[in-house]
């Protein structure tokens, strides 16, 4: 039987390496990296968030794959007592949000170098407070679709770890993209849709910063479409 293209294909798709990094930055791989890298306790138990962190964090958020970090740094240092977990296998964008961690002081942010998924198994439930997935790949290619990060398999998983009354926020340049993201969203029961009108999704929210890729649209299409999803209380409505 053939794989339904919504299938979550759970290979790693993508590069791990760019352009050559400058010796600064190469070395901030070698010598920061190891001291806020994600490390997962052996064994298959579940794992408290707050466990990664060497200090007392109120809440922990994840961004599931963060480019080149903006975002993700202007997230910790607009809320220093949150713990930021960021999940990006690039490694050049790992070391770009190193730079900004060391630059402004950023010790509330520990990065995952590699793909998410492993460290969503661990996670125990209900143990996250906001979960962003912003601009991923879109994969445009038909045959391509089932690599896409937003796909039902992961929606479930997020719907195990994300806590009741978390925001989920997806946003997208691509317009076919766009239509998957609210076809999936639509039809999992664990999220609701947050908007009540058009603004809701075609404006940026005050507290979601412009990057640098959004200003380069890569697409060619309309611009930035911003989505805000709440996970909906266990047992009720």
């Amino acid at each position: 039987m053939k794989d339904s293209p919504d299938d979550d294909d759970r290979r790693f798709h993508g590069r791990r390496r760019g352009r050559k990094l400058r010796p600064g930055l190469e070395r901030l791989l070698e010598t920061a990296l190891p001291d806020v890298a994600v490390r997962l306790p052996e064994g298959n138990g579940p794992v408290d968030p707050r466990s990664l962190f060497d200090r007392d964090v109120s809440d922990v958020w994840l961004e599931i794959g963060f480019g080149a970090g903006e975002h993700l740094a202007w997230q910790a240092a607009l809320h220093p007592h949150i713990g930021l977990i960021g999940a990006e296998p690039y490694l050049n964008g790992v070391a770009r949000l190193l730079a900004a961690m060391e630059r402004d002081g950023l010790g509330n942010i520990r990065i995952l170098p590699d793909d998410v998924r492993p460290l969503l198994d661990r996670l125990a439930g209900a143990s996250l407070g906001r979960v962003f997935i912003l601009f991923p790949d879109p994969w445009p290619k038909r045959r391509h679709n089932r690599r896409r990060i937003v796909n039902p398999a992961i929606l479930d998983v997020l719907a195990r770890v994300m806590a009741d009354g978390s925001e989920l926020r997806l946003a997208t340049d691509d317009q076919d993209y766009l239509v998957w993201m609210l076809r999936h969203m639509s039809a999992h029961p664990a999220f609701e849709w947050l908007a009540e009108r058009a603004d809701d999704w075609r404006v940026r929210p005050d507290d979601w910063p412009d990057t640098r890729y959004e200003g380069k649209n890569r697409s060619g299409g309309p611009g930035s479409t911003f989505l805000r999803y709440r996970r909906r209380p266990r047992g009720g409505k």
